[in-house]
């Protein structure tokens, strides 16, 4: 097959390359605000000008990344006109009031607010600046529940009707947005941005603690992702396993290519590697723990989990991805795991901040959050295939009708171009931050304590929390 003559497959890898690009920016904004939440606080707690450094240090990154999440947000969407005609005309009625709440709920407050936090220290007071801060990362989370809630509905479709036509529309519409798979979702994907999140600060920190420089900045950056990294990741291990738990209820297909079983099996053991063969139907040079699987799956070492085989090929996902996908995003949640409980243990013992071999851990890991979400979500979307609402509405079946090959592949080769100018000189930047630290972007600290308490003073504040 002649992919460049095939709309379908190259509208699928359009769609994967933008979203995948995407998807990073809000998840580390979504953390990203709730840490400036954090760090402000502290500052008008204690007094402590690192804490305001790093505030000011971040809120620029911040401001990067969000501008960044924007833009390719906006393209993203776009494609649902040009490739996807006719999944937005079928599912217009049930998706499309989503995204709606999405923009009026969330984007519209961030947009409200985010000129005050960027902006407004020093002209604004104390109490008000730190209120902008709080509703933004307010916003973010309050924009993943819709956006969840839209995708969520899509891998488990509930509360709609179809009609002559087609066309799906809502009939209960807490089923839409509460679907089965919504609250796992939401939650798996809210901790994901923050381990995201805690690891790059938590690299940048140990970095900086490398090159002995900002010390007490980096001694607080490296505390904090250690305890997130100590709180976070274990809790995102539980909700991971209730997660795929009610993925096995409602996408038995999908947790039969995470695993690599291709066989009904009782007592199915755990492939920790090997090689989905779809043309021989097995998985060759597999590594095994007998039972492992359906103790994890069922929580019975004797239960029973379905293979592959229990569907028609046409039924079933690329399975070599999803396997080794899930398989990347699990290895890395380990390392997360490990990485925090040695970091906590060093940090009682007052040793965190001295050991120069875990803080090349720290900045190994600092990508570790941004692969582990986007193998998640491969699992998640390639998982779901061959649908694009699964079990209701098929790929092929949603791609725009009169759309040809060529098109996408000269659109798909100019988004790859474009992106990468555009995200090459944004992520460059950021790295331009980092590398001038929290003291190199700006003047003493003092000095926006002093202007901040002056204009406060001006707005009958007294610029006080």
């Amino acid at each position: 097959m002649d992919i460049w003559a095939d709309p379908v497959l190259l509208a699928r890898i359009q769609f994967a390359f933008t979203i995948s690009f995407h998807i990073v920016f809000p998840a580390f904004t979504i953390g990203l605000a709730s840490y400036l939440a954090v760090l402000e606080w502290r500052w008008l707690r204690t007094g402590n000008d690192a804490y305001l450094d790093l505030y000011r240090f971040w809120v620029r990154i911040f401001a990067v990344a969000f501008g960044m999440g924007v833009v390719s947000g906006v393209v993203m969407s776009y494609q649902f006109g040009t490739n996807w005609s006719v999944f937005s005309d079928q599912v217009a009625n049930v998706i499309g009031p989503l995204l709606a709440f999405e923009v009026l709920t969330a984007f519209f407050l961030e947009a409200s607010f985010l000129g005050i936090m960027l902006f407004g220290m020093g002209r604004v007071s104390r109490r008000m600046h730190f209120v902008a801060t709080c509703i933004v990362a307010v916003g973010t989370l309050i924009s993943a529940f819709w956006i969840l809630a839209a995708n969520s509905w899509m891998q488990t479709p509930q509360g709609f009707a179809i009609l002559a036509d087609g066309r799906l529309v809502a009939t209960d519409w807490l089923a839409v947005i509460f679907n089965p798979s919504f609250p796992y979702r939401l939650l798996h994907m809210i901790t994901a941005a923050y381990l995201t999140t805690a690891f790059v600060v938590g690299g940048v920190a140990a970095w900086y603690l490398w090159r002995r420089r900002y010390q007490e900045h980096a001694r607080i950056m490296l505390a904090n992702a250690t305890l997130m990294a100590v709180l976070v990741a274990p809790m995102q291990l539980i909700i991971g396993d209730l997660h795929g738990l009610n993925t096995l209820e409602h996408q038995p297909v999908k947790v039969a290519a995470m695993e690599g079983i291709w066989e009904d099996e009782q007592g199915a053991a755990l492939r920790l590697i090997g090689w989905p063969d779809a043309s021989t139907e097995t998985t060759r040079f597999a590594l095994e723990i007998p039972k492992l699987a359906s103790l994890i799956l069922t929580h019975d070492a004797n239960g029973v989990v379905k293979g592959l085989k229990s569907w028609p090929r046409e039924e079933r996902p690329p399975v070599a991805i999803v396997f080794w996908s899930f398989r990347i995003m699990v290895g890395i949640g380990m390392l997360m795991i490990v990485l925090g409980l040695i970091s906590g243990w060093s940090y009682v013992r007052g040793k965190l901040f001295q050991r120069r071999w875990l803080q090349l851990a720290w900045i190994g890991m600092m990508p570790a959050g941004v692969i582990a979400l986007l193998a998640g979500w491969f699992v998640t979307e390639i998982g779901r295939q061959p649908y694009t609402a699964y079990g209701v509405l098929r790929t092929a079946e949603s791609v725009s009708p009169a759309i040809l090959g060529p098109q996408v592949a000269w659109s798909l080769l100019a988004f790859v171009l474009m992106y990468t100018l555009v995200f090459g000189a944004g992520s460059y930047y950021i790295l331009r931050l980092i590398g001038k630290g929290p003291l190199g972007l700006q003047g003493s600290p003092k000095y926006y304590q002093h202007s901040m308490e002056a204009n406060g003073a001006l707005a009958g504040d007294g610029a006080h929390a």
